[in-house]
């Protein structure tokens, strides 16, 4: 599936504002992570992209989030490796644990997007463009900011390959580079 095809079926099923945002610093961390990582680019970005497709319909209930989004991503004929991991991103709703990289690097990728938003939101001017990567790890040690935010699911980016400096790196640039597209 191409992209504007893909961000087509995304905006069919997903419609809040900061969703899409979510979804946009998503693919722009998971293709800055397959091109560090020397994985497919494409297929990559696509899984950040649509890997919340169904956020809306499953009201995000973490027991059917990401079981949804296999019925609709199958329908429409998307890559198998993607479709696995969209539904890995998820534990919760499969009871399986995540094996392959791409399946952690998605779950620590998509993850690691709240971390750096809370992080923006923090400084006066409110933009990505202020946010330092080591400012994104010591936030990591900070049980209480963005409480909602996995810290577990962030370290999988080890398990992908990366370590967590390199991470936070990868991220923030990644999403600086899109910072027009999520409004920060």
């Amino acid at each position: 599936m191409e992209r504007e095809k893909a961000l087509t079926l995304l905006k069919q099923y997903v419609k809040n504002e900061k969703m899409l945002a979510h979804c946009y610093a998503s693919e722009a961390v998971l293709r800055a992570m397959a091109r560090k990582l020397g994985e497919d680019e494409e297929k990559w970005g696509l899984a950040g992209l649509l890997h919340d497709i169904d956020v809306e319909v499953t009201d995000a209930d973490p027991k059917r989030h990401g079981l949804e989004a296999v019925k609709i991503l199958e329908e429409h004929n998307v890559d198998p490796e993607i479709i696995d991991a969209v539904k890995m991103h998820n534990e919760m709703a499969t009871g399986m644990e995540r094996q392959t990289r791409f399946q952690h690097a998605l779950a620590a990728g998509e993850t690691i997007t709240g971390l750096v938003i809370a992080t923006a939101l923090v400084y006066p001017d409110r933009k990505v463009a202020s946010v330092k990567p080591k400012s994104v790890t010591k936030r990591m040690k900070e049980k209480a900011f963005a409480a909602s935010v996995s810290r577990e699911n962030i370290m999988e980016c080890e398990k992908a390959g990366l370590s967590l400096q390199e991470f936070a790196e990868l991220s923030v640039n990644a999403m600086k580079e899109i910072a027009d597209d999520i409004g920060l």
